[in-house]
C-alpha cells in the first residue's frame, strides 16, 4: 500500500465518518443530554468497536464471515433486530441509548456509555459494509497485511475520533434544549425514524 492509497483510504474513512449514521446519532444524542465531555465515552466505545473490526480482519476471520452464507446472514440480522429495537424504543420513548428523553433522567455513567458505544458500533451496518466491501480494496494481499491493518487502524480511528468528538462538540451546544420535553421527544422520533431506516437497507444487504 503506497502512500496515495492510504491517503485516499483516509479521505474516504472521513466521509463515512462525517456521513449522519447510528454512531453519529449515539454521540449527538449523549451530547444533547449529558454534555460533548461525557459523550467521549461513547466515542471510546465505537472506536473500540472498530478496532474490534480490524482485529478480526486481519486474523483473516474477516474472510470467513464473508465467504459464509450462513455467517453473513447471522450477522446481518443480528444488527437488523439490534437497530430495529433501537429505533422503536426511541419512536415510544422507551430507555435506549438514542432515547434522549430517557438519557436526560437516566444520567448514564462513563462504563455504561462506553458499551453503548461498543455494541451500537458491532452493529452498524455501516461498519459490515465498510469491513466487508470497502476495506480489503486497499490491502495488498502481496505485502504483510497485518502491518498494512496496522496502518489502516490509524488512518480510520484518529481521523473518526476527531469527527465524532465534533458532532459531540455541536450536540452539547444544545444541551439546554434537550431539558425541554417536547425537543426531546421530537429529536427521539427522528433518530428512531432515521434508525429504523437504517434496519431496513441492512435487511436488503446481500453478500
Amino acid at each position: 500500500m503506497d502512500l496515495h492509497t492510504f491517503l485516499f483510504y483516509v479521505l474516504t474513512e472521513c466521509a463515512l465518518s462525517l456521513s449522519p449514521g447510528p454512531a453519529v446519532m449515539l454521540v449527538v444524542a449523549y451530547g444533547l443530554t449529558v454534555g460533548w465531555r461525557k459523550s467521549i465515552f461513547a466515542t471510546l466505545g465505537i472506536l473500540s468497536a472498530n478496532l474490534i473490526y480490524f482485529a478480526i480482519s486481519a486474523t483473516g476471520l474477516g474472510a470467513l464471515i464473508v465467504a459464509s452464507h450462513t455467517l453473513f446472514t447471522v450477522v446481518k440480522w443480528l444488527g437488523v433486530v439490534y437497530l430495529a429495537y433501537l429505533g422503536l424504543s426511541a419512536i415510544f420513548g422507551r430507555p435506549s441509548p438514542i432515547t434522549a428523553s430517557r438519557l436526560s433522567v437516566d444520567n448514564p455513567s462513563g462504563w455504561k456509555m462506553w458499551f453503548s458505544g461498543l455494541t451500537l458500533q458491532l452493529a452498524n451496518p455501516k461498519s459490515l459494509i465498510f469491513f466487508m466491501a470497502i476495506l480489503p480494496q486497499f490491502v495488498n494481499p502481496a505485502a504483510e497485511v497485518q502491518a498494512q491493518m496496522v496502518w489502516l487502524a490509524l488512518g480510520s480511528v484518529i481521523p473518526e475520533f476527531f469527527i465524532l468528538i465534533g458532532y459531540g462538540a455541536l450536540a452539547g451546544r444544545m444541551q439546554t434544549l434537550a431539558t425541554q420535553a417536547r425537543f426531546a421527544r421530537v429529536t427521539d422520533r427522528i433518530a428512531g425514524s432515521l434508525m429504523l431506516g437504517v434496519a431496513m437497507m441492512v435487511a436488503t444487504l446481500q453478500k
